[in-house]
């Protein structure tokens, strides 16, 4: 196991009952899913690395959400987590995405060929957008595991991958450390 997790031994000390968060005034996914029966049955379950229902419930638990925005109240630390709880996390996949269930199948498209639409947005309208991306990359632990010298590996295997796009594709990878006032200026600019 690359990551040993102490401090889910050191909760284990103490019963599901005292461990089990206060959810009543939250409005999230996981709250709505996470019952004390569950939590007691996945609370000394962990991945391969480390990674605990604690951690798994943590950010759905300090940030209780907003009474008009229902927040998701979960993340994952690594791709075994959909696995180890998915107890949890299938409902809150299926509550959050509509249906989504554990036998359907993410359609992925990588030809860029095919898609369709913002080429033809009314400047009158549409000062700027953006488009976000997030990794997932086999044997990688996802950003709220990772530990720095991983997050360094995967910067280096993306930035390989950046540097081999050509064509209208082809960009420059700024990292924030290195980023200068004056490019973070220009590309504040330049947005």
């Amino acid at each position: 196991m690359p990551f040993g997790n102490t401090h889910n031994q050191l909760k284990l000390k103490y019963s599901s009952e005292q461990e089990f968060p206060d959810l009543s005034n939250h409005n999230n996914h996981m709250a709505k899913v996470l019952t004390p029966v569950m939590y007691e049955r996945l609370r000394s379950k962990q991945t391969p690395s480390g990674f605990t229902l604690d951690d798994v419930i943590q950010t759905g638990v300090d940030n209780p959400g907003h009474p008009f925005i229902m927040t998701v109240g979960c993340v994952a630390g690594d791709e075994e987590t959909y696995e180890v709880f998915k107890e949890l996390l299938d409902p809150v996949i299926q509550d959050r995405h509509g249906g989504y269930k554990p036998t359907d199948k993410h359609k992925t498209d990588l030809n860029s060929a095919n898609l369709k639409g913002g080429d033809d947005l009314d400047p009158n309208y549409v000062l700027s957008s953006r488009v976000r991306t997030g990794r997932s990359i086999c044997g990688f632990c996802l950003p709220p595991h990772c530990s720095r010298g991983e997050r360094r590996a995967v910067e280096k295997l993306s930035v390989e991958a950046l540097d081999s796009l050509t064509g209208d594709l082809k960009g420059k990878y700024y990292a924030l450390k290195n980023m200068t006032e004056a490019e973070q200026q220009q590309l504040i600019d330049d947005h």
